[in-house]
């Protein structure tokens, strides 16, 4: 467990990193955003894939992140962009939640991906990671 730890010591509670496919319902999103929360708009079965491994001896202040929608690219990073380094973002987050094996902290979208359909594939690269590919299925 992790419970207010410092930002110089926050990576030894990290086990590793993989790719994470933020999906979101934006019509949803938006709506639920006018209202001045979010429930569901990111929240329903099969919205947030995690993949395709957790590699454990990675350094997370310089690592490419790529987005394909259709094998264009939709997106391109670095997580030296990121606007709170990750070790930042443990030690914020663990001064309100205690952190548990298992808890996953996503950090971020970079801007592009824009719209996704039924019959997409959607691709989420990570250097040092590889590659989550996941197909757009409608609900039945």
């Amino acid at each position: 467990m992790a419970r207010r730890v410092p930002e110089a010591s926050a990576l030894e509670y990290v086990l590793g990193y993989t790719c994470g496919n933020d999906v979101s319902a934006r019509v949803i999103q938006f709506a639920e955003m006018k209202e001045g929360c979010l429930l569901i708009g990111k929240g329903f079965d099969t919205f947030c894939p995690l993949g395709p491994v957790i590699a454990t001896d990675l350094n997370p202040t310089n690592l490419d992140i790529m987005t394909r929608l259709n094998g264009e690219e939709r997106q391109r990073a670095n997580t030296n962009d990121l606007i709170y380094p990750v070790a930042t973002l443990v030690s914020y987050l663990s001064d309100a939640i205690t952190l548990q094996p298992g808890d996953v902290i996503l950090t971020g979208t970079p801007s592009g991906i824009g719209r996704i359909t039924p019959r997409d594939v959607v691709e989420i690269e990570i250097s040092g990671v590889g590659v989550l590919r996941n197909p757009v299925v409608a609900e039945e």
